[in-house]
């Protein structure tokens, strides 16, 4: 655990029932682009990297390729189905060298101690292979989620969030991997007001907040809900990347950036 981000350890060992309920799925046609772009299936290996409750990892092998899941908090990975699953982090994979022919990463890369996580990650893919990352990414433009962010955002503090794209440049710097191929899908869940309240529960820094703070929160994020007709649509954006591995570290491969 002491190379987990804390605020990662605590709020999600914390809430793993809560994060598996209330967190969504993905979007299938995002996972069918991922699963092309990564040539996913029979006698192919996938590892999926910090993953969590399975919510990526379940839908992995209808592809036909051999899943192993590595996940470093013990309740989340006690919930995860369909695929062998490892004690383990992206910074210290338990992988030989160039097992896997792909690895992905859904909702975690922005953890990562990039210095130490991708080395350990181009170490572990094949020379041929690919990192795809995946985030459901909360709709701003949505009129509930730029009023939930307002509230959120000064609870944030210092945790580290996917949208403030810091962990773009140490991937983008590394020679290690190449030109990442980027795309993106609409995605929504149906929810009532109980949804909303567990949904921002999950989150690692609520999560990790004191009882009655958390409690007072979530009595003003239900009143977000008020006047919503049940079920009511909370909005995602998924964002994909395919990210191949460079075989000469000193060369950049090349790629494209699509937007869909």
């Amino acid at each position: 655990m002491s190379q987990i981000h804390p605020a990662a350890a605590a709020g999600f060992s914390q809430a793993a029932d809560l994060y598996e309920r209330a967190r969504p799925s993905y979007p299938a046609d995002a996972v069918a682009w991922l699963a092309e772009r990564l040539r996913l299936g029979p006698g192919r290996t996938v590892v999926d990297v910090g993953a969590g409750t399975g919510k990526l990892t379940r839908l992995l092998p209808a592809t036909g390729a051999r899943v192993i899941a590595v996940e470093p908090i013990e309740e989340m990975r006690a919930l995860i189905s369909g695929a062998e699953a490892l004690d383990g982090t992206a910074e210290s994979l338990p992988l030989p060298d160039g097992s896997a022919d792909a690895i992905v990463v859904a909702q975690a890369f922005h953890w990562f101690d990039h210095a130490r996580a991708l080395p350990e990650l181009h170490r572990v893919l094949a020379p041929e292979g690919a990192l795809g990352l995946i985030w459901n990414s909360r709709d701003l433009a949505d009129p509930l989620q730029a009023e939930l962010e307002e509230l959120l955002s000064p609870l944030r503090g210092r945790v580290i969030d996917q949208e403030s794209g810091a962990w773009r440049a140490p991937l983008a710097a590394s020679p290690l991997f190449g030109a990442a191929e980027e795309r993106s899908f609409p995605f929504e869940q149906s929810f009532t007001s109980d949804d909303l309240c567990d949904r921002v529960a999950s989150t690692s820094f609520v999560a990790a907040m004191a009882a009655d703070s958390r409690y007072e929160l979530l009595a003003r994020v239900r009143s977000l809900a008020v006047g919503l007709r049940e079920p009511f649509a909370f909005r995602y954006r998924t964002d994909v990347l395919i990210v191949p591995r460079s075989r000469d570290q000193g060369r950049r491969a090349r790629g494209t950036s699509i937007q869909g």
